[in-house]
């Protein structure tokens, strides 16, 4: 259906408070497409904005669209388009990255200086009813795998891209600390990959049974255990999606020498390191940052059944009900895993 020319769209002017206003439908470029959303997943990001107003550098000083777990349908296409036509339901990777510097050359575009983040200020993200995105940056969703799964893409992309970079090979041994919606798609992601030995831990008892059924053959409760006892010096991998002060020094006793730590949530700006221990095991560590060349692959996982995505979605609300729905994520952080606002 062809879009009327307003259109309506969530802002976060002050913190925990929204507005919704009407605004112009946008054009499409010739090489871009304009998106009927769908489905947008709620981040724990949005949660920070709405909350604090910035997230470190990233500060909120003009009324901001939040939202960047998003799939829609495509509406409208510019005249220079060839893969996608109206119609197509497409999950959207919300980082634009500029195409031309070293990094976007050699594949790791999500290091670009000049990435555009759609939900990110200052620009504007997809708790609206239409968006503009390039053509290469919207993944067409195969029949049979629902808009609100491709919402869920990008979440299961950060997964992937941490066990990428982390090197995970066939039977490693992967610990993943945090079972979080970002935790359990790293879970899923690490099985999907070849993983045969996976183990997840939380303090929440919920979390870690969604743990097992997301691919997790060991959970762990660590309120009641003492992790670092019960696994030892075993893991190829740890996956710290938590990265709080307790993980972030339990990963460097439950690594394997040799092994690899990946930081995957956002820890505070600074942070202490065993270095003794760093050194002596010779390990690596590594930084994650959103994700590069996953999109796709993650769509693939999904509709192919090897990841299922659907039972993270534990609480809907539907547009424009907004403000409600991270307010209810960050009122219910240890019940609601995925929050998702539906516009249709």
């Amino acid at each position: 259906m062809e879009p009327e020319g307003m259109m309506k769209a969530a802002y976060l002017v002050e913190p925990e408070q929204f507005a919704l206003r009407e605004t112009p439908v946008p054009e499409p470029g010739p090489r871009d497409v304009l998106v009927a959303m769908g489905a947008c997943g709620v981040c724990g990001s949005d949660i920070h904005f709405m909350e604090n107003g910035r997230i470190g550098d990233f500060i909120v000083e003009e009324p901001l669209v939040l939202g960047h777990e998003a799939a829609g349908e495509v509406v409208r296409v510019g005249p220079e388009v060839k893969t996608l036509r109206p119609g197509d339901r497409v999950a959207i990777e919300p980082g634009i990255p500029c195409g031309h510097c070293e990094y976007c050359h050699g594949g790791r575009y999500n290091l670009c200086e000049d990435v555009v983040f759609l939900s990110a200020p200052p620009y504007d993200g997809f708790f609206q009813e239409y968006v503009v995105v390039p053509e290469d940056f919207a993944y067409r969703l195969p029949e049979g795998m629902s808009t609100e799964a491709g919402a869920t893409v990008e979440p299961l992309a950060v997964g992937l891209h941490a066990v990428n970079l982390a090197g995970l090979g066939s039977g490693d041994h992967v610990v993943v600390l945090g079972a979080g919606p970002i935790g359990l798609l790293a879970t899923a992601a690490a099985r999907a990959r070849g993983a045969t030995d996976i183990t997840t831990v939380d303090v929440v008892e919920r979390r870690l049974e969604f743990a097992l059924g997301m691919g997790a053959t060991r959970v762990l409760n660590a309120a009641e255990a003492d992790v670092a006892a019960e696994l030892g010096n075993s893991a190829h991998i740890v996956l710290d999606c938590a990265t709080v002060d307790e993980t972030l020094n339990e990963a460097f006793d439950i690594v394997r020498p040799g092994g690899c730590i990946a930081w995957v949530g956002m820890a505070a700006e600074l942070v202490t390191v065993p270095f003794q221990r760093f050194q002596a095991k010779e390990l690596r560590l590594t930084g994650v940052f959103r994700y590069a060349n996953c999109f796709r692959p993650a769509v693939e996982l999904i509709a192919s059944g090897q990841v299922d995505t659907a039972p993270l979605v534990t609480d809907r609300f539907e547009f424009p009900q907004v403000e409600e729905a991270i307010k209810f994520a960050a009122a219910n952080r240890r019940s609601a895993l995925k929050t998702m606002v539906n516009f249709t």
